[in-house]
């Protein structure tokens, strides 16, 4: 009579060395390997529960351990990067505050590199040109007949008139 021998063993390592394979490339990601410890966690039970398989059925057990070892780094990895980012944080100090004038900072070059600024736009084909120019030069005189108009210093007939 045959001796039977499960497969179920087997299919629980390659299920183990995969998703030990998959936990470990999050775990070395900086900052999302935090999220590797559940795939960790379900990679050594997958492992364990085929290497205790294996052992009835006297089947080989590569794969599960390739998977324990690997589900097991993948998941000292992930502790290692929180510890790491509480101590950052931590020592962090004044981070945020530099961070933020940064951005202030480059927002108000930008701001105003765009103030002054004139775009030209020339488009030739077949001796037919096409040309738009755009100014973001700040018209001063515009700007205050436009508040004049918004506070009903001005009324809008004498606008008129003056600009026909």
């Amino acid at each position: 009579m045959e001796e039977y021998k499960s497969n179920s063993a087997q299919n629980l390592g390659i299920a183990a060395l995969i998703t030990g394979i998959i936990t470990f490339i999050l775990a070395v990601i900086p900052c999302v390997g935090i999220i590797a410890i559940i795939p960790g966690i379900i990679t050594i039970v997958l492992a364990s529960v085929g290497l205790s398989q294996a052992s009835r059925n006297n089947s080989p057990k590569g794969l599960q351990i390739a998977g324990l070892v690997i589900g097991i780094f993948a998941v000292l990895i992930s502790f290692s990067q929180i510890f790491v980012g509480a101590r950052l944080a931590r020592n962090s100090g004044s981070w945020p505050e530099e961070i933020r004038k940064a951005v202030e900072e480059v927002k108000t070059d930008i701001m105003n590199d765009l103030e002054d600024n004139n775009v030209n736009i020339r488009i030739e084909t077949d001796g037919d040109t096409i040309e738009i120019k755009a100014r973001t030069k700040k018209n001063d005189e515009k700007v205050k007949q436009l508040e004049d108009l918004e506070s009903g210093g001005v009324e809008k007939n004498d606008t008129v008139r003056k600009n026909n």
